[in-house]
């Protein structure tokens, strides 16, 4: 079959609201170059391309407007909402396979609609990030140390695809900052990650404020980063920075307009 293109917008039921996605049904045929064209002329944030996959229902590749990532979040709740609708598929489970592993995916048929949920991979945290990188860090955020939760190390998580972790103190205005965009570029690449997540919590309240900024990677700013807050959540366990019951959290991560 030919590849069929779509554009899908998630973590919303209102049009034109949450994070856009392009996905691309059938594309088996295209290759790698043919990829990247399709992703850079849709310029979503990210692109998923499905095809066809031996050890999961699923085989979904990842591209943002220049490069290929390991997975995307709101890219996978498109494809699959996308997928269950064309197949008319009921309540499920459905696997499937990325650069970043093989992942459970729920279907939830409600409403003459579909309600996607996704399982994250296991969290990885890299060694906090000290002395000069973390000083450009702030600087390249157009923070000052200040700003920062003292005690909350600036560090790399990971469920997927890795983000670096600001925990900003609840007085800044999270909303004005204007990050330096080639100096955050520069430092991706020293510290191979190309995400930066600035975010704070809300006095006495299991929810945060954050922004995503990705310029080595072709975005600007993403609106809402399923790659991000998964992390969020780990990372905040992981340094004993929210209570919670030993067994789950249920954090309420706000980002963007929904």
């Amino acid at each position: 079959m030919k590849p069929q293109i779509y554009h899908v917008d998630a973590f919303t039921s209102e049009p034109f609201r949450g994070n856009s996605a392009g996905v691309v049904l059938h594309a088996d045929t295209l290759s790698d170059a043919q990829m990247q064209l399709i992703a850079r002329e849709l310029r979503h944030s990210e692109t998923a391309f499905l095809l066809k996959s031996e050890e999961s229902d699923v085989r979904i590749r990842y591209f943002t407007p220049t490069v290929e990532v390991p997975i995307c979040g709101h890219a996978t709740v498109a494809a699959h909402y996308v997928r269950a609708t064309v197949l008319g598929l009921g309540n499920t489970t459905v696997w499937q396979t990325s650069l970043a592993g093989r992942h459970r995916v729920e279907i939830h048929a409600e409403h003459n609609d579909y309600r996607i949920t996704l399982e994250q991979g296991q969290p990885s945290f890299d060694p906090p990030l000290v002395g000069e990188i973390r000083t450009a860090i702030i600087t390249a955020l157009n923070l000052t140390e200040d700003d920062i939760v003292p005690g909350a190390p600036i560090q790399v998580a990971s469920t997927g695809h890795a983000k670096v972790m600001i925990l900003l103190k609840p007085d800044v205005d999270i909303d004005a900052l204007s990050p330096n965009l080639a100096a955050l570029t520069a430092i991706s690449q020293q510290i191979g990650c190309n995400g930066f997540f600035p975010f704070q919590i809300r006095p006495g309240k299991n929810e945060t404020d954050g922004r995503m900024f990705s310029p080595a990677i072709g975005i600007v700013e993403d609106p809402v980063t399923g790659n991000a807050n998964g992390p969020m959540g780990a990372w905040l366990v992981h340094h004993g920075l929210m209570a919670h019951d030993g067994k789950t959290l249920q954090i309420q991560g706000h980002q963007g307009a929904l």
